[in-house]
């Protein structure tokens, strides 16, 4: 009994990982509704600040626990490519590309995390699981490109180094470990991520003249759901999971999209964008198993 109890316990235990992991990107498939309809309008960096900034603090406040030795640099390191450089990024993307084209873009992370892991880890993926990556790809775009999608160089460029310093940081967050809690670790993060962002967005869109109601419930939900809840359980699964299986979990983020444009903004799929949403779910489902396996 006790031979068979404990693989089910393991498998039970990695599904609990996988899910609490994947509430991370699924959270951010609805910064876009967020944005859009609470957000205040070409307010880009002042976003990107409040996303980070305020909920480091809160979160460095109640841990009252700061970085020691090494992870001082470390922390550094992996605030500004995951927020202090990541977030900017995101969002000059966002202004230059249509949705689908950063969505598919974003996808490619798996397989910039699988190369990564590679050179820095030494560990090698499974076959399987890299053809689920570029399956996954494949249903992100039909699901989100469109026929008359601008193809911006600049966007592009500034889109694939963002999907790049994510994977960088999910590699070297794998190779490092963790000394602290990931939510410790988030509110360090997030610090530092908030404090190289609030002088840029002070020098190019300054203090705004006024905040709505709508405007602050925005931003209290990124801050709290998208970004300090989010991260910490981000985190949590980059310390327990293989780092191509957490990539491959950023599947969710144009899924969940699109059901909060469906849901939300009235947004209809055409019969590709169906296609596109099923493969997608399927690439990641069995890229997940197949990982497990290996």
């Amino acid at each position: 009994m006790t031979a068979i109890a404990a693989p089910r316990s393991l498998r039970s235990r990695y599904a609990a990982d996988l899910g609490l992991a994947a509430l991370a990107p699924a959270s951010w498939g609805t910064t876009y509704v967020v944005t859009t309809t609470l957000l205040p309008d070409g307010r880009p960096l002042l976003a990107a600040t409040m996303r980070a900034l305020p909920a480091g603090l809160v979160l460095l406040a109640a841990n009252r626990r700061l970085p020691k030795g090494s992870w001082w640099w470390k922390s550094a390191v992996l605030g500004v490519l995951n927020f202090g450089a990541f977030f900017p990024l995101i969002f000059f993307a966002a202004y230059r590309l249509p949705g689908g084209v950063a969505a598919t873009i974003g996808s490619v992370q798996p397989l910039v995390v699988a190369v990564l892991s590679v050179l820095v880890l030494h560990a090698s993926p499974a076959r399987a699981v890299l053809y689920s990556a570029i399956a996954g790809t494949g249903g992100v775009a039909l699901l989100t490109l469109t026929g008359d999608a601008r193809l911006d160089p600049l966007g592009i460029g500034a889109m694939l180094t963002a999907t790049s310093l994510m994977a960088t940081a999910i590699v070297l967050a794998k190779k490092w470990g963790r000394p602290e809690s990931p939510i410790v670790m988030t509110g360090w993060q997030l610090t530092v991520g908030g404090l190289v962002l609030a002088p840029l967005t002070l020098a190019v869109e300054g203090v705004p003249t006024s905040l709505t109601g709508q405007n602050v419930l925005g931003f209290l939900y990124l801050g709290i759901v998208g970004t300090a809840i989010a991260y910490a359980l981000w985190f949590r699964g980059i310390d327990r999971l293989p780092p191509t299986s957490v990539s491959l979990l950023g599947l969710t983020n144009p899924m969940v999209a699109t059901l909060a444009g469906l849901v939300i903004l009235g947004q209809t799929l055409t019969g590709w964008q169906v296609v596109g949403f099923t493969v997608a779910l399927g690439a990641l489902v069995a890229g997940q198993a197949l990982n497990r396996r290996s």
